[in-house]
């Protein structure tokens, strides 16, 4: 791990929560850089970002841990993102972070390699999105 994957990686967080860059962007600048995926664990308010070569960097999310609800709600996971992907008036990540936790996801995988996203609940269960084209 080096200085460019850790700035790289700090930037693309920053950015996801002040709106400066979408998650098309922020997945393009962290492949270039070498990543191959990253996880989300909102229990922890950690996020940890994968190279490769097995090594792993984590960063603490600005806003910290989130209170996750017990019940997954996979459908409200689902307008949470679609939310996202269409830019809705008035989206923020922040925002987007509230509404999945409220719907009880614990957190999120986002695998470069399989073009997805797997959102999980404390329950394990989940709900899959694919890269849009």
């Amino acid at each position: 791990m080096n200085e460019h994957h850790r700035s790289t990686a700090q930037r693309c967080l920053h950015a996801a929560y002040d709106g400066s860059l979408d998650f098309l962007a922020i997945v393009g600048a962290l492949i270039a850089a070498g990543f191959e995926g990253y996880t989300v664990d909102y229990r922890l308010g950690r996020q940890t970002l994968f190279l490769p070569s097995g090594e792993a960097l984590e960063l603490a999310l600005p806003k910290g841990a989130a209170p996750v609800a017990p019940a997954f709600q996979a459908e409200v996971v689902e307008q949470a993102v679609r939310a996202a992907q269409r830019k809705a008036p008035g989206y923020t990540y922040a925002g987007f972070c509230a509404a999945v936790t409220g719907a009880g996801c614990a957190g999120y995988m986002v695998s470069f390699l399989g073009k997805r996203v797997v959102y999980f609940g404390r329950t394990a269960e989940t709900h899959v999105e694919l890269f849009p084209q």
